[in-house]
C-alpha cells in the first residue's frame, strides 16, 4: 500500500505491529488521530511520554503502577496471608475485574520456556520465594495459564515452596487447556478461584 507520505506510512507501521492489528485498521486509527486535530495528536503523544516515563513495576508484587508500591499492595483490608501468582498485569486485570480474589498477587513477568529462551532467572520468582520466606503468606495460588510452560512454573514453583511451610493450590480446571486468563469471562474466574484444589493432587492425577 503506497501512501505518498514517510510519516502517515510510519505511524501505520508502528500501530500495524501490535497484536491483533492489521495494516488497514492501523492506518483508519492514524488517519482518524489526524482528523481529530493537533490538539488530540499532542495529547496521546504526553500521555505516551507519561507511560514511558512514569510507569513502573511494584517493588512488591511486580504488578505495572505509577507508584512504588501498588494500590493492591497498600490496601490493608487484602489478605496478606494469601498470594495469588499470575503470568502478567493482564491476569491481575482479569482476576480483579471478578471480584473473586481478595488476596494479594505476584506478577512473574512471563512463563518459563526454554524454547523460547526464557529461564527461571529471567522471571520474578526468586522474589517470590523471598515472600513467602519473609512474610506470613499461609497459601500461595497458582493461577498460570493451562499450557505447556505454564505447567512447567507451576512445577518449578511447587519444588522452590517445598521446604516452606505454605499451602500450594492451583486454580479449578475451568479453562480449557492453552487458555489464557485474560481472555476467560468472569463467571469462569471466580468459580476457578473459589474451587482452587492442591497443587500436589494435580500431580497426582497428571
Amino acid at each position: 500500500m503506497e501512501l505518498h507520505s514517510k510519516l502517515i506510512q510510519d505511524a501505520t507501521e508502528r500501530f500495524a505491529s501490535l497484536p491483533g492489528i492489521g495494516k488497514k485498521s492501523a492506518l483508519r486509527f492514524v488517519l482518524n488521530l489526524i482528523k481529530s486535530g493537533p490538539e488530540a495528536l499532542q495529547d496521546l503523544s504526553t500521555l505516551l511520554h507519561r507511560l514511558s516515563h512514569e510507569l513502573q513495576y511494584c517493588k512488591t508484587c511486580y504488578t505495572l503502577t505509577e507508584t512504588e508500591v501498588c494500590a493492591v499492595c497498600q490496601n490493608t483490608n487484602r489478605d496478606a496471608s494469601c498470594i495469588c501468582v499470575v503470568e502478567d498485569y493482564r491476569d491481575v486485570l482479569a482476576l480483579e475485574s471478578s471480584k473473586s480474589f481478595t488476596g494479594l498477587y505476584h506478577v512473574l513477568g512471563g512463563l518459563i520456556s526454554p524454547m523460547d529462551g526464557i529461564s527461571p532467572s529471567m522471571l520474578h520468582l526468586d522474589s517470590l520465594v523471598h515472600r513467602v520466606e519473609s512474610t506470613k503468606v499461609q497459601e500461595v495460588i497458582l493461577a498460570l495459564n493451562t499450557s505447556m510452560e505454564g505447567e512447567t512454573t507451576a512445577f518449578y514453583i511447587f519444588r522452590k515452596l517445598a521446604p516452606f511451610n505454605v499451602k500450594l493450590s492451583s486454580i479449578a480446571r475451568g479453562l480449557a487447556v492453552g487458555d489464557s486468563l485474560e481472555f476467560a469471562d468472569e463467571i469462569t474466574l471466580s468459580r476457578s478461584i473459589k474451587h482452587r484444589v492442591p497443587f500436589e493432587g494435580i500431580l497426582q492425577k497428571d
